[in-house]
């Protein structure tokens, strides 16, 4: 018979493990991060290079087994150092040939509310609480100028914890992952 079934009727129900009538207990604190070695460095280094490299390749290139690189992926994973894998997009190319930083400045103690009101924004990419002039830098990748005029004039002039803007347009960006000197510029999906 299940935990709060047994407490019986009218009383509180018992928390898994716990004794009836007291309060589950606090989640507990997250364990401190583990520290990271040379191998564990390298191998987040050629994953964020190239996040659909093999095992075996990842193996080779650290030098150690397969079996060591695999059960050193899936710890860092559930660590949370590694948060997943994405593909580095070439915006131009995907049609967002338009892209900006914008600084907002915000009222004060409304950063929630504001990086909720930012996520829902097409083209936002990149979303951070700073210190210094502005409290907010914001990344955007537009269709064109125009879309990226009424994305800062309509859109985020309009939220109201929303002080001020600043444009800053991007002419040409480089991605330093993409300039791994043992990579090639254009990476080949593998097969092993």
């Amino acid at each position: 018979m299940p935990d709060e079934q047994m407490a019986g009727a009218g009383s509180a129900p018992v928390p898994p493990g716990g004794v009836p009538g007291t309060p589950p207990a606090p989640p507990a604190a997250p364990a401190a991060p583990r520290p990271l070695d040379p191998i564990d460095r390298s191998i987040i280094r050629l994953l964020q290079a190239d996040g659909r490299a093999s095992i075996r390749s990842v193996a080779e290139q650290v030098h150690v087994s397969r079996a060591n690189a695999y059960a050193r992926i899936n710890r860092l994973i559930d660590d949370g150092v590694i948060r997943g894998f994405a593909a580095r997009v070439n915006h131009e190319r995907a049609g967002q040939g338009a892209s900006a930083y914008i600084t907002l400045k915000i009222v004060q103690n409304s950063w929630r509310t504001v990086r909720e009101k930012l996520r829902e924004l097409p083209g936002a990419a990149h979303i951070a609480l700073v210190s210094g002039d502005f409290d907010v830098l914001l990344l955007v990748h537009t269709p064109d100028n125009r879309t990226l005029r009424e994305l800062v004039l309509t859109r985020l002039q309009s939220i109201p914890e929303v002080l001020s803007t600043r444009t800053l347009l991007v002419f040409e960006e480089t991605d330093l992952l993409d300039s791994t000197p043992d990579r090639p510029a254009n990476p080949t999906i593998s097969e092993d």
